[in-house]
């Protein structure tokens, strides 16, 4: 039998428990019960041993000793009660699947996977009610309760307007009055006394034995003793301010021997981050809370597979997946990724079936693609975790195991389920593990002495803490009147007997005034969220009115850092030559040499996403692909101007947007844009050709050496002028204004000068053609091509020998270059010394 310890002697709650204790003496005395024939019920299981060491207290000699228990605790300790297939388990994973036959039996399977969620939402609230009903009076209980919810004014029972909420109301009164609980054996104890210990808000079981038991029976409430202090007030800035702030309020009263230490979850967010400041610091926490099973890391592995399953997967889900899964070769999946993001395959099915991964990949893919019987399901998801070498991992992981045992994936456990035969489809065995891993919580192992507790405000009731800190104190998360969760309505709530808003007011308003009687308390909140201001809570406006207290001063250590401000680096890159140089390569040179040491030299490029939303970049690149299919088809089988060509350019198109893997969807803003370009382009191709131009090339590559590099390039496209001579043009899809911008200085303009370079041609012309969707296709030549190639090739001849030389490469930080620089992060522009 646990003692009772010096700080529970000395707090508040532990004298409760004295008296509790010294009362329940006493009227077991009066009422001749014997203590080991007495069952005294506490709101909650951490409550035992406190109740279980006041009892001892009290009670210095050795004797019988009342039995302390939870109604959970004490139905599970009367016998093994199994809920039958049909009964209401309180396990979601399970629930929904019953559920969903109910709705087929009600004839509502068109809507089952809508309406099965609801229904167990709504069946669990219902549950706790009838759970509180003896067994044989349960049916008798529902048809009141249809009579009485059919009679509310406008009752949805019988709306038509309503009827999918009247169906889920019907199916989960009439589910939960045919369950069995574990709880109804508890109506069949046989007891000297039953003492009910009553927490912040009333239990209908608790009640409902209270009654049952009759003569036998009393209730006591644990006594708020202690007066109320005035617990310090902080106001943070912003969230992370509040974790901040909330995480040294912990560590001042470890420091000051306060363990332990009460940490109030009222925003899982906040407290996660609260609890990663102080796992940093080597704190033992003991979490009660707990968090979504879904949230863990092990259950983003599991919902990964199955992401990565879907037939379209995209290429980043399965990649995610990929690296994720032991079996597959890290080197290969790296190569895989790499080859798709350099082509822009976002689709998996782009990579080509023939390559390794593929292969591996596909094999384990295509084994979850056809639909089945949850059994079936689950035996072959196992399967399917333990070939990507994934399974192992998860059982041998404290999350991972709580996943496996949730899902019914232990070898062995998806039999529960064999008795049903429905088949499910990839989408709806994802949407049932995506439910129960939702509705499931993780708990981690709690060490054997917490410094600090979290727990929800309720459970601050009857327990001894040296200190409690309560972030979260703002309007939205600890409001005065908080909202009734579920779907029923007040008048709903009301008949039916679950919980109204004002009981649950007064029970947050119980809870709130008994925290005050800490004998060390801080009250955190957030001044403003997402740009929005915040108030307080109106626990806290109230409990500071008239009062005007000053906040706490901030428990944070304040430490003073010299500033040491960074300088521009000045790298060399002599010992990384380049083989070959394009015209982006030279002109990131132009515009910063560090950039180009560090995107070129040391090739650290960033990765595009995959799965990226269509851009203006996106239409450039299949508007190029667009105009090179329709010149080449147009020089094997030309065609005048007029419907022939509008039909040949859109055929182009066509094929550009199935050679590139162009979904209906994705390429709806192509849809929109290109019968604007496509009429603006053939009229100026019309007048092009009247020239006497005629086209020769395009997307053509070129390499010319130049000294120890070679320049490299793809050019858009190469006309011949009537005399024969090259026209370099350059497609453009900006605005008219940055085009002619590109032309005004000859020699600033790198792109067309280092295209003409590729070029053996001694004289050509080049040009830049605006592809407009509003304003049509325009022409800018470059005049001074000619000399702005010689001065170009002049100036890399001259660039590159210097580097070879060691010249240094540094960051300029200046101009426009800098706004979108990949290489920013590594050049610490914002961390320079201004001069």
């Amino acid at each position: 039998m646990p003692a009772m310890d010096e700080i529970a002697k000395n707090h508040h709650a532990g004298r409760a428990w004295l008296a509790v204790a010294a009362q329940i003496s006493e009227a077991l005395a009066q009422r001749g019960a014997h203590p080991a024939r007495t069952v005294v019920l506490v709101p909650y299981a951490q409550l035992m041993p406190q109740a279980t060491a006041a009892w001892a207290a009290v009670h210095d000699a050795a004797g019988f000793s009342p039995r302390f228990e939870t109604t959970m605790n004490w139905a599970g300790s009367e016998g093994g009660f199994v809920p039958g297939p049909s009964d209401i388990s309180f396990d979601t994973a399970s629930d929904v699947l019953t559920a969903a036959m109910l709705l087929d039996g009600a004839g509502l399977g068109a809507s089952r996977e809508m309406l099965a969620g609801r229904v167990v939402e709504a069946a669990h609230d219902l549950a706790r009610l009838a759970a509180a009903v003896p067994e044989p009076q349960r049916a008798r209980w529902a048809d009141g309760m249809r009579v009485a919810l059919a009679g509310l004014p406008g009752g949805m029972m019988d709306s038509p307007l309503l009827r999918l909420e009247a169906a889920v109301a019907q199916v989960a009164l009439a589910w939960a009055a045919n369950s069995s609980y574990a709880s109804d054996i508890l109506f069949a104890a046989d007891l000297d006394c039953f003492v009910l210990i009553e927490g912040f808000q009333s239990d209908p079981l608790g009640q409902a034995l209270l009654r049952h038991f009759g003569r036998r029976a009393f209730a006591l409430p644990v006594p708020a003793d202690g007066p109320v202090v005035m617990p310090a007030l902080h106001a943070a800035a912003h969230s992370e301010d509040e974790a901040a702030l909330a995480a040294a309020c912990v560590l001042a009263h470890l420091a000051q021997g306060r363990a332990p230490v009460a940490l109030v979850a009222q925003d899982r967010t906040l407290t996660r981050r609260i609890r990663a400041m102080l796992g940093a610091r080597g704190v033992l926490i003991r979490d009660e809370t707990g968090w979504k099973l879904s949230t863990t890391r092990a259950a983003a592995q599991l919902m990964g597979l199955l992401r990565a399953a879907v037939r379209d997967a995209s290429a980043d889900a399965v990649l995610d997946w990929l690296k994720n899964a032991p079996a597959f070769d890290a080197g290969e999946v790296t190569a895989a990724e790499v080859l798709m993001r350099r082509n822009g395959v976002r689709e998996w099915r782009g990579l080509a079936p023939s390559h390794a991964i593929a292969v591996q990949a596909n094999a384990l893919r295509e084994s979850l693609q056809a639909g089945r019987p949850l059994a079936r399901w689950l035996q072959d998801l196992r399967a399917a975790l333990r070939a990507a070498g994934q399974f192992e991992g998860l059982a041998n992981d404290a999350a991972g195991d709580a996943v496996l045992s949730a899902l019914r994936l232990h070898e062995g456990a998806e039999s529960e389920f064999a008795h049903l035969s429905r088949r499910m489809d990839l989408p709806a065995f994802t949407a049932w593990v995506n439910s129960a891993l939702e509705a499931a919580s993780f708990k981690p192992v709690h060490p054997a002495r917490a410094q600090v507790v979290l727990l929800p405000l309720s459970q601050l009731l009857g327990r001894p803490f040296g200190a409690v800190v309560l972030p979260g104190c703002d309007e939205v998360r600890l409001p005065v009147s908080p909202e009734p969760a579920g779907a029923w309505t007040a008048a709903q709530r009301a008949v039916l007997g679950l919980p109204s808003r004002e009981e649950l007011a007064a029970a947050g308003r119980a809870a709130w005034n008994y925290a005050l009687r800490s004998p060390r308390m801080d009250v955190l909140w957030r001044k403003s969220e997402g740009g929005e201001h915040l108030l307080s809570s109106g626990f806290v406006q109230e409990l500071v009115l008239g009062q005007s207290p000053a906040n706490a001063a901030d428990p944070r250590h304040q430490r003073e850092l010299v500033p040491q401000p960074g300088k521009p680096p000045l790298p060399v890159g002599q010992a990384l030559p380049l083989e070959q140089l394009s015209a982006s390569a030279y002109g990131d040179l132009r515009a910063c040499p560090y950039r180009f040491f560090a995107l070129r030299q040391l090739r650290l490029q960033e990765s595009d996403e995959l799965e990226s939303e269509v851009d203006k970049r996106d239409f450039g690149n299949w508007l190029h692909l667009v105009l090179k299919l329709f010149h080449e088809r147009l020089e094997a089988l030309p065609v005048p101007d007029g419907p022939g060509r509008l039909a040949l350019i859109d055929e182009a198109a066509d094929s550009a947007t199935q050679e590139l893997r162009l979904g209906h969807s994705e390429f709806l803003p192509f849809a929109a844009a290109w019968p604007q370009v496509r009429d603006g382009y053939l009229p100026w191709l019309a007048k092009h050709e009247a020239q006497g131009v005629r086209f020769d090339e395009a997307e053509a590559e070129r390499r010319q050496p130049l000294g120890d590099v070679a320049l490299v390039g793809r050019i858009d496209r190469i006309d011949r002028l009537p005399d024969g001579k090259a026209l370099v043009i350059d497609y453009k899809t900006e605005s008219r204004a940055t085009t002619a911008d590109r032309i005004r200085e000859p020699t600033e303009d790198t792109q067309l000068a280092f295209y003409a370079a590729l070029l053996p041609d001694d004289e050509l012309q080049a040009a830049y053609l605006n592809l407009g969707e509003r304003d049509g296709t325009k022409s800018y030549e470059q005049l001074d091509v000619v000399a702005a190639r010689d001065a170009l090739v002049e100036g890399i001849v001259h660039d590159m020998k210097r580097i070879g030389q060691g010249a240094a490469l540094p960051a300029l930080g200046e101009g426009k270059a800098c706004d979108y620089c990949a290489a920013r992060g590594l050049c610490r522009k914002d961390f320079w010394e201004v001069v």
